[in-house]
This record gives C-alpha cells, structure tokens and sequence, in this order.
C-alpha cells in the first residue's frame, strides 16, 4: 500500500466516522501505530485532518452539537432501520416520536410520506417534517436542551397524554431480556414510557449495539411493545424474551 493511497483510505474513515482514534486506524488500515502517525503527519501539516487526544477527525467535526456527532455513529444501520419502519407507515397515519439520533433518520426517510400528522417533543424532528407535504406536526412544549434540541418535563409529558396515534415509536438506550427497554436518562426514559401508552402500535426502534446492555432507567416491559425494527438478529436470551412477549422483530435491510 502507498502513502497515497493509505491518506485516501484515512480521509474514507474519517468521512464515514467523523472522528476516529489512531488505534483504531492502525487496526482498520492493519498497520502500525508508528505507520499511521507517520501517515497523519502531512495530512495535519496541511490542515486536512485535525490531530486531538490520541484521534484525528475532519476540521468540519470540531465544534460538531453532541447530537450531531450521535448522528454519524452507526449510521449505515440507522438508515436501514429507518427504511424498514417508514415501510410500516402509510400516507395518512399518525405518528408520535421521541427524541433520538435513529428517529431523526426515520424523520428523514418519512419525507417520502404524504398527510401524515406527527406528534414530537424533538425541534430536529418537527423541522424536518413540518411545512412539507400537507403534514401536521405538534410539538411538545418545554424548554429545549442544548444538546439536542428537545423539550422533556411534566408539560412536555402531559401534552402528549391528549393523543392517541397509530403508530408510537421509540428509540432507547438498552433492551435486556429480563429488564426490558431501557434508557440512561430520567427524562427521556419518562417521555419514552408516555409515547409508549400513546400508541395503538408500539415501536421500538434500535440498532444491534443496544442488545444486552443494561440501562439506568427503565422504560417498560418487552410486552408494552408490538414492534422491535433492528440491524441485526437479537442475541438467543433477548430473542426468547422477545419470542415470549409476543413482539414481531422486523429485520433491516
């Protein structure tokens, strides 16, 4: 491999990641540490990638919001489970999200969509689906958290409670086979359980990396779900608990 083209292969990973550390270069390139510092050093010198904390990453990334950083980590398999929901939904439907990087990209896939009427406490959701295609959107009032730009609360909760919707869909932090659906934050981990008595079909939207963790606070149980939309199979423990629960897991892509 020449330098050349192990720059290309840098900027390809760096494209697609955003920021990506030196160890974790050497191990995708399958060289060393030593041949990646060396191979960085022009690309810095230049201005092409910025070196920070043992990483390189574009200079476009610094200063990137946390969420949008969120946004670029498995983003091939959150397309694709964006793409496998948005199939669920017709023109027409209603539809209540929570705030999450992977119901952010089924925004995006529902542009496709015509008349839908959604109900959302995301800012980035709302934006993304109001004033196109005869939509209605209600957003959840509140104040706004800085990180990714959505209302949680009591009043963000209790205006939700008016709605029944066809379809409520839910992004989380973790599923365990004997816990359930999970999530790392009070308030979101709240919203979440509120969208969840919402809906007339429940939905669970997460990539493979959630399966087996462990979260802080739980959301509900497997059996409030109908729907689990994911990447990749479930491991055997969480495939029974699921089995069990009577939830249909539809697999992406």
């Amino acid at each position: 491999m020449n330098h050349s083209k192990r720059h290309n292969d840098i900027l390809r990973l760096l494209q697609q990641d955003g920021t990506v550390t030196i160890s974790d270069l050497a191990r995708k390139l399958d060289v060393s540490l030593e041949t990646v510092r060396r191979d960085i050093r022009p690309l810095t010198e230049s201005g092409t990638v910025v070196k920070m904390h043992g990483a390189v990453a574009l200079p476009s990334v610094i200063g990137e919001a946390p969420f949008e950083k969120r946004m670029r980590e498995n983003s091939a398999a959150k397309k694709a489970i964006a793409v496998a929901t948005a199939a669920t939904i017709r023109d027409g439907d209603s539809i209540m999200l929570d705030t999450g990087t992977t119901t952010s990209f089924l925004a995006r896939e529902l542009l496709g969509h015509r008349r839908l009427t959604v109900v959302t406490n995301s800012s980035d959701i709302a934006r993304t689906l109001s004033t196109v295609n005869g939509n209605r959107v209600y957003m959840a009032g509140g104040e706004l958290r800085s990180d990714n730009g959505a209302a949680f609360g009591i009043s963000a909760i209790e205006f939700i409670s008016h709605f029944t919707v066809t379809h409520a869909i839910i992004s989380t932090g973790a599923i365990d086979a004997a816990i359930g659906v999970m999530d790392y934050d009070l308030e979101e981990a709240e919203f979440a359980r509120a969208v969840v008595s919402c809906g007339k079909r429940t939905v669970v939207i997460t990539d493979h990396s959630k399966f087996g963790r462990q979260g802080l606070v739980r959301v509900c149980d497997l059996a409030a779900i109908s729907d689990l939309v994911t990447d990749k199979a479930p491991p055997r423990d969480v495939a029974a608990a699921l089995k069990t629960a009577g939830v249909r897991v539809i697999l992406a892509g």
